[in-house]
């Protein structure tokens, strides 16, 4: 039989040329619990399907896409879950959020003061992703595969409703911020709160935070400016806030053609949008000052006074991951070794105590 279909098949090709490839329809959901205003879920749009469905051309598989930002399926935090119960086959993951699952990508948010530069920020951390084989069994343990995409988040600051001139400015006042970086106020005398962008405005509007831990290319989209007029650039630095993760089971299934697109098309999200969030940042400070923000730059003596006051909260975090089995000191030593070989000049440098 295999040698019939062999020569029907050899018959086919030189009568009509190469046989016809044969056409694949896939249906993948990509979820987003952040809405599209904001930029690293505007290039899973505008870049990353783009990408893969450019790299698919001719091949004969075609993905029919299902967008799904801003809650509408998977709130904030919760994009790990929903891809890893397959309601969605890829998803922009938030490990920021996820800390109890995703210990190991946070390191960023637990190294505070160490580069200002997103983008080298971002390829280092995808760079860990897929070399490091503990750091992927986090995700693997979570039914994910790490695609890349890495989410760069610009130089935090702080947006306040009352001006800051020293440390003690902050004493008593409840400022939200974004997971682990409640953590950078611990010696401020300040109270953090643990919040999101996505409830940011409100929360600054109605007075349950005086003032909140953000960045830049999410302050203007979300109008903190507003409600919290004064920007503090305080030099906490670049951090990395999750990526783009598939449905492990799903992408097991795929083609290597299919596997490599995606894979391929994260890689473009990483570079495009980091270069959009690089020509953004100054630019979007200007448009607040404009609108009647007042932006104002601590001197280096209130950095390094900021740092110090703090506790080692990279070295804790990596002890009781080193605990758990986790390599928590080997990723901390790694990432600090590289942002100092790449020309960071950290205000403390939190492995070497």
């Amino acid at each position: 039989m295999k040698t019939l279909f062999g020569s029907a098949a050899l018959a086919a090709v030189m009568t009509f040329g190469a046989l016809p490839v044969v056409a694949e329809e896939i249906r993948a959901t990509i979820v987003a619990g952040h809405p599209a205003v904001f930029r690293w879920v505007k290039h899973a749009s505008t870049t990353f399907i783009p990408a893969v469905n450019a790299a698919l051309e001719g091949t004969g598989t075609t993905i029919t896409w299902s967008e799904q930002y801003g809650g509408s399926l998977a709130k904030v935090g919760d994009e790990l879950e929903a891809v890893e119960e397959g309601l969605a086959e890829i998803g922009l993951v938030s490990s920021l959020f996820d800390p109890a699952k995703l210990s190991v990508q946070n390191v960023t948010y637990f190294t505070p003061f160490v580069s200002a530069d997103s983008s080298a920020v971002a390829e280092l951390m995808d760079k860990l992703q897929a070399e490091n084989p503990q750091m992927r069994a986090s995700w693997e343990a979570n039914n994910l595969e790490y695609l890349g995409g890495a989410i760069g988040i610009d130089d935090y600051l702080l947006m306040t409703k009352f001006p800051i001139t020293s440390i003690a400015d902050l004493e008593g006042r409840k400022i939200g911020a974004p997971g682990p970086a409640v953590n950078w106020l611990k010696g401020t005398g300040a109270v953090g709160v643990s919040g999101n962008l996505t409830t940011y405005y409100n929360e600054l509007k109605t007075g349950v935070y005086d003032g909140v831990i953000v960045f830049a290319s999410a302050a203007l989209p979300g109008k903190l400016y507003e409600v919290a007029p004064f920007i503090t650039r305080v030099g906490f630095g670049a951090q990395y806030a999750g990526g783009l993760a598939a449905n492990k089971d799903w992408f097991d299934g795929l083609s290597p053609v299919v596997q490599q697109a995606l894979r391929d098309a994260a890689t473009a999200d990483r570079i495009a949008y980091s270069a959009d969030l690089d020509a953004s940042v100054t630019k979007f400070l200007s448009i607040m000052e404009s609108k009647g923000a007042t932006v104002t730059d601590v001197d280096q003596a209130m950095r390094v006074e900021w740092a110090a006051g703090m506790d080692n909260v990279a070295k804790l975090w990596a002890e009781k991951l080193d605990a758990a089995g986790q390599p928590g000191s080997e990723v901390l030593k790694t990432y600090m070794d590289t942002m100092r070989a790449a020309g960071a000049t950290p205000v403390r440098n939190w492995d070497q105590e």
